[in-house]
């Protein structure tokens, strides 16, 4: 009987496991939004030292709070919280975060998907929604230093022939 239970919840977990991938796998297929198709980074700013820099201190310093999958308890985090690399094992701190290192991935995303999912946050998940809380100009250089996560921590344009661009209608 331990086992039949065993079996039983292994198998949820392993097709919850599988939903939860199959979502993320189509994540860069969702149409970005009218109000934000037309939104792209400055020029230059994705290679702008500078500007990475700026980005990597709101990345690393910005504050938030979300409510997760409608718990009533809000917490406070920042975009280290989810996102930070743990140094030992190479890996994102935190299990369900985007991990800004797979280049294959990453640069599936135009500049107006990463502009949107910043802003208005990720349903669902614990990805807040950061308009309210930093200026547009912050969040494309927050977003310029992300992407640097998928070019070995070196600024890099955004031109992938990955990239896959699609509005909603």
């Amino acid at each position: 009987m331990k086992k039949m239970f065993l079996m039983l919840g292994l198998g949820v977990l392993l097709i919850s496991a599988n939903l939860s991938f199959a979502d993320d796998e189509d994540e860069a297929m969702k149409p970005v939004p009218k109000e934000y198709a037309n939104k792209h980074m400055p020029k230059w700013w994705w290679t702008d030292p500078k500007i990475i820099e700026e980005g990597k201190k709101i990345f690393e310093t910005a504050k938030n709070e979300f409510e997760y999958r409608r718990e009533k308890v809000k917490v406070e985090h920042g975009c280290l919280t989810c996102h930070e690399i743990d140094k030992t094992k190479d890996s994102p701190k935190q299990r369900g975060a985007r991990d800004f290192r797979v280049g294959k991935k990453m640069n599936t995303f135009s500049d107006s998907y990463w502009f949107w999912r910043v802003s208005e946050g990720v349903p669902k998940t614990k990805m807040p929604v950061w308009k309210g809380k930093l200026s547009e100009e912050e969040r494309w250089k927050a977003i310029a230093y992300e992407h640097t996560w998928s070019h070995d921590m070196k600024p890099a344009d955004h031109a992938h022939k990955e990239i896959v661009i699609a509005v909603e209608k």
